[in-house]
């Protein structure tokens, strides 16, 4: 029984893992980076649509990344959506691309996002300890219900803050990376 706990606690931390690193995406480190627009919608004939479902996004240099729109009628709804995005980027178009110039980051604006990439740290950390603390509880209410010995609920416990501790580690590596990144001139 405890084994499909401990399996679930897994596929939970691989999720919140999962999510820093989507959110660790849109966060530009002066770098063009395609994932900077995953989150842009586009109001699409009356349908919000994700953007790479209506434009190729590539990065011809490490600064800009070009927006090509499958349907060019498209192109002012695209620009729009991306200056709504709010992402610090103004899209410049020539009527056929959408050309995005990522500008380089001042040492201020490094401090900043380097905070901002703690915050997201600092969340998946406590939705990791959550997640403990909820299997601890499902474990206690085993033993309290003789589903499991006291023997039982100990190690089951050991190796749940095993898992936590291995998964925080992980989350600690991720936003080292990440920080190391932004701050990289």
């Amino acid at each position: 029984m405890s084994d499909d706990v401990l399996k679930i606690l897994e596929e939970k931390m691989a999720k919140t893992t999962s999510i820093l690193k989507e959110n660790l995406n849109t966060v530009r480190a002066g770098r063009a980076n395609p994932a900077l627009l995953d989150k842009v919608m586009v109001d699409y004939y009356g349908n919000p649509t994700p953007l790479k479902s209506v434009a190729n996004i590539s990065v011809p240099d490490p600064h800009s990344l070009l927006v090509t729109p499958f349907d060019p009628q498209s192109i002012h709804e695209i620009e729009k959506a991306i200056a709504a995005a709010n992402i610090g980027i103004n899209p410049a178009n020539d009527g056929k691309i959408i050309r995005l110039q990522i500008p380089s980051l001042t040492e201020e604006r490094r401090k900043e996002l380097t905070k901002v990439v703690g915050k997201y740290g600092e969340d998946a950390k406590v939705a990791i300890r959550n997640e403990r603390r909820e299997v601890n509880d499902k474990l206690k209410k085993q033993e309290k219900n003789s589903e499991i010995t006291e023997d039982d609920l100990h190690n089951d416990e050991k190796s749940v803050q095993k898992l936590t501790d291995e998964g925080i580690k992980n989350i600690e590596e991720i936003i080292s990376a990440k920080e190391k990144e932004i701050m990289e001139v």
